[in-house]
Parts: C-alpha cells; structure tokens; sequence
C-alpha cells in the first residue's frame, strides 16, 4: 500500500531486514517495540489501522485502508517557487 520496499522499510524504522521479516511471517507477533515502530511508520505514510466494525462495513473485521486524502494539499515542495508566492 505504500510502496516502501523492506530495505526502505528498515531504513525509515531502524529495525533490521530479519526483524521486519519475522514480523511479516509471523501469525502472531508479540515484540510490542517491533509492533509500534512499524504502526508508526505506515500510519505517517497514509495507513489506518481499523479495529473490528469500523471503517464503512461495521460487521467487518480489523484491517488497514488508505487515509483519504483531501481535495487541497497545499504545494508540493518540488512545485514551489516565486510564481506561487503570496
């Protein structure tokens, strides 16, 4: 969903390669430092985390689904310049 490869992935959490493979392998994984350091990442790049019922299905179980973005996002910092100033 955020196109991040597991490389980026370890770069941008400070986990290593093996740690966030474990994670991903693992049925249940209980290492709540590897947990919250990976929720943190994926949430600052757009990621929701839903708990049962939320989201647009109540009767639905927990997921993951893309923020929506709004209509105005401002300037991205490679399109600014002296003709957007105000």
């Amino acid at each position: 969903m955020t196109g991040m490869t597991v490389e980026e992935l370890a770069a941008i959490s400070g986990l290593s390669k093996t740690a966030i493979e474990e994670a991903e392998a693992a049925p249940v994984f209980a290492d709540a430092d590897v947990t919250d350091r990976l929720r943190s990442v994926f949430e600052s790049r757009g990621i929701l985390f839903l708990g049962a019922g939320e989201g647009d299905d109540p009767g639905a179980g927990p997921g993951v689904r893309l923020r929506q973005r709004s209509h105005d996002e401002g300037i991205r910092p490679q399109n600014l310049n002296a003709a957007n100033d105000d």
